[in-house]
């Protein structure tokens, strides 16, 4: 499993003209999931990001309550490493990666933290204001 995990001032996830999730002054974390991840590896990254100290003062978002916005991101497992055109077979199908995504997503809730979404399996514009900007990957 691997994430991306940005501090914003503001992020939010557009799908067909209405905002699905939106959050401020928290964490965006685009999530991509590949064939070997499990339930374990899921509430280690949930863990991971909830108590990550990337937000001011070396605080994380169990610390101020930050809230938390989770968008599933196959590209993150994405391979161009030969030619143009990006491989993705190393990011696990949506029948296996859709359940994990929303395992982290409940991982979080159950830790306390207020998580938004995107919609899974559909076209998103996400949109952000990156903080400082700090950006850290994440690989389980």
């Amino acid at each position: 499993m691997r994430a991306v995990v940005q501090t914003v001032g503001r992020a939010g996830v557009t799908v067909d003209g209405d905002v699905v999730g939106a959050i401020e002054n928290g964490l965006l974390v685009l999530l991509g999931v590949t064939h070997t991840d499990t339930l374990q590896i899921a509430q280690t990254m949930a863990r991971k990001v909830h108590e990550l100290r990337i937000l001011d003062g070396e605080r994380s978002a169990a610390d101020t309550g930050a809230p938390i916005l989770v968008v599933s991101q196959f590209t993150l497992y994405g391979d161009a490493r030969k030619g143009r055109r990006p491989s993705w077979t190393a990011a696990a199908p949506a029948e296996v990666a859709e359940p994990l995504v929303t395992a982290v997503v409940e991982a979080l809730r159950e830790r306390g933290a207020t998580v938004e979404t995107g919609r899974f399996r559909a076209h998103m514009l996400v949109e952000s204001v990156n903080v400082g900007p700090q950006t850290l990957l994440l690989d389980l």
